[in-house]
Formats: structure tokens, sequence, C-alpha cells
């Protein structure tokens, strides 16, 4: 079925507009010309302003820092594009915050990633599509279709393009072997998995490393790289360990203060991370290396546009 670009619609917010712009370009249409900003009293303002009744809209809106900002904007863009009568609204969500608040650890704890699952429904959105959920599981707090598309595939291309020898692929952590293992099918490479604890949130430490490292090289893989303190322990425990590179990705580089001066400061060689968060030029390091997503995610977006399976894309 052929791709009818006169009835989508991309909206930006200010989350990411490098991000949108360049899906827009890959797909071959403008942004829809619309202002999001803010009333005096610091309230969030959209206006849109051209017609999109009866349009399929596509808000690209990652809801990364300044996270409630964003949220509310991907909220009140939602609920501009109900009320002018368009025909769907997909939010497209790269980033999906909360979603390390999946589930109860303790009494009198909120579930906020299925909170904002239900305000993103409420506000009107009709479809999510995001990249690399902290848990899969997420998926069934929507009653609405989720599209979940993975970064490794992108990560992989870079990863051959370098070269590599003697590679094995790294979980930082028991829950992260699935996404491992993904990775490491792409290069044809085994696995190994640090078993670690965190005695209290934002601190980790290494118990032990199942699988061999000694003489390889590894790439650890995680989707979410925040204060990076548990990446760089972990790093450091394949150095002890005998590897003889260590390099590293992730999906979401969030990289909260002092993250990028623990990688600066680590063994880790480079940090491959994807667009799906803006990096600040006060963030930029040379171990960084960005991936653009922008074709993938705008590939997904001509697929359901033309009502064809995405699912393929990954196979």
């Amino acid at each position: 079925m052929a791709l009818d670009t006169g009835n989508l619609c991309i909206l930006t917010g200010n989350a990411n507009p490098q991000l949108a712009k360049e899906i827009a370009d890959h797909i071959g249409v403008n942004l829809c010309d619309a202002y999001v900003g803010h009333f005096n009293n610091g309230e969030t303002q959209v206006m849109i302003s051209e017609s999109i009744r009866g349009k399929d809209i596509f808000i690209i809106q990652p809801t990364s820092y300044p996270v409630n900002d964003n949220l509310m904007e991907l909220l009140i863009m939602a609920d501009a594009c109900k009320r002018a009568s368009a025909h769907s609204i997909t939010a497209v969500v790269p980033y999906y915050a909360y979603a390390r608040q999946d589930r109860k650890t303790r009494g009198r704890e909120p579930i906020s990633a299925k909170l904002v699952a239900n305000l993103m429904t409420t506000a009107g959105v009709t479809r999510v599509v995001t990249v690399d959920l902290h848990a899969g599981q997420i998926q069934g707090f929507f009653d609405i279709p989720v599209d979940h598309l993975a970064a490794a595939p992108t990560i992989a291309n870079y990863f051959r393009s370098q070269k590599l020898d003697d590679v094995v692929v790294v979980s930082p952590d028991l829950g992260g072997v699935t996404r491992a293992r993904v990775l490491a099918d792409h290069l044809h490479a085994p696995i190994a998995i640090i078993e670690k604890r965190r005695p209290q949130p934002g601190c980790a430490e290494v118990m032990n490393l199942i699988g061999d490292v000694e003489g390889k090289t590894a790439i650890i893989i995680d989707d979410i790289v925040d204060t990076a303190g548990s990446l760089c322990e972990g790093a450091k425990a394949l150095e002890k360990r005998g590897a003889k590179r260590v390099f590293a990705s992730c999906s979401h580089a969030i990289l909260s203060d002092p993250a990028v001066q623990r990688i600066n400061e680590s063994c880790i060689e480079k940090l491959v991370i994807t667009n799906t968060i803006p990096l600040p030029p006060e963030k930029h390091s040379e171990k960084f290396v960005t991936l653009s997503l922008a074709n993938a995610i705008g590939d997904v977006i001509m697929r359901i546009q033309s009502r064809r399976s995405v699912s393929q894309l990954f196979r």
C-alpha cells in the first residue's frame, strides 16, 4: 500500500526538535506548523497553526529532562489534536520517562509508569511508538497499540564497522540479558553477565561475573546510563577479570552528574549512545559516539501510515 503523506502530520515539542526534523526529512514531509511554549505564568501553551482535521498525527516527544515539562507538552499537544478532530494521534516517545517505576518494591510506592500510560490515553493518544523500554511489560500498561523498537541493530552496525576481534557482549545485570542476547546475535558473539546488587538507589556493587571475558573485547550494553556509577563499576570489574578492551553502549544517555566525569576517568574506550535524548554541549565527551535513530523511527512511521507490518523491520 502506498504511503499517504498528504494525510500525515508530524508535530514536535521542545524535547528533541532536531530528531523530529531528521525523521520528517527521512519521510519527505515538513513538520506541522505549531507553537509549543509557555504562557507568562509558566503554563504550557500549544497553538497548531494549520488544519489537522482528519489527519494522522505523529507527535515526536521523548519525555527526557525536564521530564515533567516535556510530558505536559506531549499531553497538551495530544489534547489539542483530539479537539481539532485529528483522525489518529501517535505519540512517538523514544525515551519513556518513569519507566523505572514499573512496580512496587516497598509499601506505599506509586507505579508511575502505569500512571503515565493512563495520562497519554486520556489525553487522546491512540498509539505509542517507543525505544527500548526499561521494562518490556510496560507495553501491557496500555490498552492501545505499542510499537517497541530496539536500538540494538543500529548499535550493532556501528560495532561491526569497527572490526573488533574476540568480542563478548556483556549485560550489566541479570535483567538486561535479553537485550545483550539481541546484540550478541547481531555480532555473532557470546555473552557474559555481571551480577550486582543495589544497596540503595543510584549505588551498585558488582558481586560476580558469569562468563569468560579474559583476553576479549567486552561491549557492555544497557538501556539507560544515568549517573554511570553502575556502568563504570562494571567496566572496572571486566578489566580486573582480564578484558583487553572495554566499550559500552546504551539507548538513552541521561548522563546526570557526575556521569560524564566518571566515564572520562573510566577504562571505557567509547560509549555508543543514540539520539533518543538530545545531548547538551556541556555533556559532550571525546569518548561519546552518537548514533541517529531517525531513519529507523521514520521507517516505522511510514509502515504504520501505509498499514504494513512493523515487526518485519526487525527480522
